[in-house]
């Protein structure tokens, strides 16, 4: 929140002061103030003389005194009209000066307080709370998935969502709330309390995230998202209006990490814990060009043979100071601040370089993030990274999530269909749970279904889930669909799932994943690293020899 300074609030107050009135409206004014004078000294002499003679007596009238007389009253009439156009104009200069107001204090859009209005009427709310013995609290909102909407629909249609969106926080609000946009899709709010009644603020925030929750209409399109909301009070601030809007924003974030679609009270850990993501997202930034994030791989099983068939690439930071880092500790990360598609590519060029010569019946399974199949030029990245690699498109399988299909299927059947072309595999990953439906099945070319691990580590305790597994495994079976298994922790796992039919699996019974060196190493004992040919090699080396 910019904090004006002492010499921009004089050049304000300066700017503020009334304008000196134009040299031509003085004039006018000096004319009919002296019109008037000329008018009381000469009017009673000339319609005295006037009246004596219409009534007979012999009185002379003054002729010149007669019309100067009525060139005075011509002269009054000019300043009265002069008089009157300009207050006229500065009626009309008046509104327009408080129009321009107006709107330097609002947002056009939605009507409601801009974010340097906010700053004043909020400081002097918690200015008046704090003598009346109150607490202000500050709700700021950002909406989920927003973006989504401006993307696929236009902006026409992410301003209606807006408005809309404005009208929910509007009738949500207490009286003498203030409602303001901050811009994009954050918006918020202000409000006094009973510092000892806190639940009435959380009833107003469970209100909007509620409401917000529902489904909109907006330009005839039935619209879904959600919202996040951090909730900050006044008497729990060290510091001004400035320092409560930090503490909503780390509250907001704060509860965006924790699921969307909810509401979270700033407390002073979540500063902290702010503070090291902020780190560790600088940190993020220089690790990817250093290659400080490497491919770790886990074995993917043949269950009827046994076999060694596959791996999945899974991503760690070996990090300098912190030790190797898990994808949890940095994914999301990069997912929110758009490094995550840099970051697979990363990922994908290693472990294409690493896995040339393994065995040509060995593949490589990626997941890739639904952040990257909103770009349009996602399947050319990777055709490129394959090519410069030299690593069989047939060799790869690409796994994508059922929440990636609502987000913009054309983009992604697009994507995927360069991929397919150039023979690339595709898989359902984590199929089961969430959104799992026969239609996600038809909608895409899948392969592979790969069922998620906690239908896998639940198969022994639950007959609900060793139901759904042969359920998934006969219609797989009937679509001529390969499933895999994920997360299988001991062989009366792998028992069961074998015996329902599933064709592959993985997890920690087959070993924890392994780094570029210790795979090698495994397939180095396993005999299943391709070995070179000399005779190819040497006329490799003779053209290079040539070229050079």
């Amino acid at each position: 929140m910019t904090i004006r300074d002492t010499d921009t609030r004089k050049t304000e107050a300066q700017d503020s002061r009334p304008e000196p009135a134009p040299r031509s409206d003085l004039v006018g004014n000096a004319i009919t103030v002296a019109a008037i004078l000329l008018f009381v000294g000469l009017g009673s002499a000339a319609l005295s003389s006037t009246v004596q003679q219409l009534v007979g007596s012999p009185v002379h009238t003054d002729q010149a005194l007669v019309i100067a007389l009525l060139l005075n009253i011509a002269l009054i009439l000019i300043g009265w009209r002069r008089h009157s156009h300009l207050a006229n104009e500065v009626s009309v200069r008046t509104a327009a000066e408080e129009r321009a107001q107006h709107l330097a204090a609002r947002d056009p859009l939605t009507g409601f307080l801009n974010r340097r209005s906010l700053a004043e009427a909020g400081a002097a709310m918690a200015s008046q709370t704090t003598s009346r013995r109150k607490a202000m609290a500050l709700l700021l909102l950002d909406l989920d998935h927003f973006k989504i909407v401006n993307d696929l629909h236009g902006h026409a249609t992410g301003d209606a969502l807006l408005m809309a969106v404005a009208r929910e926080i509007a009738d949500a609000m207490p009286p003498q709330a203030l409602t303001a946009r901050l811009g994009g899709d954050e918006f918020a709010c202000a409000f006094t309390f009973d510092p000892l009644d806190p639940m009435a603020v959380e009833q107003v925030a469970e209100t909007l995230v509620a409401r917000l929750a529902k489904p909109f209409q907006a330009d005839g399109i039935h619209l879904h998202i959600s919202a996040s909301v951090g909730i900050a009070r006044s008497d729990n601030a060290t510091a001004g209006f400035d320092t409560l809007m930090r503490s909503a924003d780390t509250a907001m974030y704060a509860a965006k990490n924790a699921g969307r679609n909810r509401f979270a009270w700033f407390d002073k850990t979540m500063e902290r814990e702010r503070k090291a993501r902020s780190d560790l997202e600088a940190e993020l930034r220089l690790a990817i060009p250093r290659g400080e994030i490497v491919p770790y791989f886990e074995q993917q099983i043949d269950l009827l043979t046994g076999r060694l068939c596959g791996f999945e690439v899974l991503a760690r930071w070996e990090h300098p100071v912190r030790g190797l880092l898990g994808p949890d500790a940095f994914v999301p990360i990069a997912e929110q601040t758009g490094l995550i598609s840099d970051l697979s590519l990363a990922i994908m060029r290693q472990a294409f370089q690493a896995a040339r010569d393994w065995d040509a019946g060995l593949t490589l399974a990626v997941n890739i993030s639904p952040l990257q199949l909103r770009d349009a030029w996602m399947a050319q990245k990777i055709i490129k990274v394959l090519t410069e690699t030299g690593f069989p498109a047939n060799r790869l399988e690409i796994e994508i999530t059922e929440a990636t299909l609502l987000d913009n299927l054309t983009l992604t059947q697009s994507i995927v269909g360069s991929l397919k072309n150039q023979g690339v595999r595709l898989a359902l990953d984590d199929f089961g749970t969430g959104f799992s439906a026969l239609s996600h099945l038809r909608a895409l070319p899948f392969d592979q279904i790969k069922i998620d691990r906690s239908l896998v580590l639940s198969i022994e305790q639950s007959a609900e889930s060793t139901a759904l597994v042969t359920a998934i495994s006969r219609l797989c079976d009937s679509l001529n669909l390969q499933i895999i298994a994920e997360g299988i922790a001991d062989a009366r796992i792998e028992e069961r799932l074998r015996a329902v039919g599933c064709a592959k699996g993985q997890g920690f019974l087959y070993g924890q994943p392994l780094s570029v060196a210790n795979t090698r190493r495994l397939l180095a004992e396993r005999r299943l690293l391709q070995m070179p040919v000399p005779g190819i090699m040497a006329v490799s080396d003779a053209e290079r020899r040539r070229s050079a």
